[in-house]
């Protein structure tokens, strides 16, 4: 993210990246990594990179030497590093930053909203053949990234889920029953809203996959969208992107039941489980 907010303001300054590199005493090499967000970021080039591309507001070289400063500490994550593809481990570093979480789930429960049974059966569905002890620290980390939507500076997260795949007996009648058990509870929170596309309708905007936006406290940042395929995934921030997305997103929620009918739809499938 940071890497992407100094791309954006060299070229808005008009700066190539020559001169950047010679700003921070370094190599074209390393002002293009910087800008990929693949080497680590000193304060000081930071701030003097910020000078060159006339960056003068306090709030705003904050926010960004903010960022640098973030961006070296180990996440908690890191340490799952061994069940942690590299391309999703930016993801969880970009959602533990979020205030806003909107999500779109075709095929499963979104996984901040999932039980560690549900959360289990859906781990074991994409990695048969691992050792237990795999597994479980998967879910683990599953169930810790859940911690996003808990305390004082909690996310709010906006969830909009295919009928399909509350009606997908995903680790048995059992486990379902108690998934949606809980998602009747914990869609109570004030932070959380959740909305179901019914399996009767008109085909909708998103029908090709899931998608997640992520948005940031600071204005300066832009929203970020994430599109997870088997063995990589895709971050797309630039504003046309993103605003496509935030379209598509808003016109599934019109095309959900409202909110306010997400419990009384719950029961009815839970009704139909027993």
């Amino acid at each position: 993210m940071l890497g992407a907010q100094l791309r954006r303001l060299r070229r808005e300054s008009g700066h190539t990246p020559e001169t950047a590199a010679r700003t921070i005493r370094a190599s074209h090499a390393k002002i293009s990594r910087l800008e990929l967000g693949r080497v680590g970021f000193k304060e000081r080039d930071v701030a003097d990179l910020l000078t060159l591309y006339g960056v003068t507001d306090p709030g705003e070289r904050e926010t960004l030497l903010h960022l640098a400063r973030q961006a070296n500490v180990p996440g908690w994550w890191h340490k799952y590093s061994d069940v942690l593809p590299g391309w999703f481990e930016f993801y969880v570093g970009l959602e533990e930053a979020a205030s806003v979480i909107r999500c779109y789930e075709l095929q499963f429960v979104p996984s901040l909203l999932q039980t560690p049974e549900y959360a289990r059966s859906v781990v074991l569905m994409g990695n048969t053949g691992r050792a237990g002890d795999d597994v479980e620290r998967r879910v683990d980390l599953r169930m810790r990234r859940q911690e996003r939507l808990e305390g004082p500076e909690a996310a709010t997260l906006w969830a909009v889920v295919d009928e399909a795949a509350l009606r997908r007996p995903t680790g048995g009648a059992e486990v379902m029953r108690a998934q949606i058990e809980y998602l009747i509870e914990i869609t109570r929170r004030p932070n959380i809203t959740l909305q179901i596309v019914p399996l009767v309708g008109s085909v909708h905007p998103a029908a090709g996959g899931p998608f997640t936006i992520l948005r940031y406290q600071a204005p300066e940042l832009p929203d970020v969208v994430y599109l997870e395929q088997l063995t990589s995934a895709l971050y797309l921030d630039k504003p046309e992107d993103t605003e496509a997305y935030t379209q598509v997103m808003n016109t599934l929620c019109v095309q959900a039941h409202p909110a306010s009918r997400t419990t009384a739809v719950l029961e009815q499938l839970l009704d139909e489980l027993r």
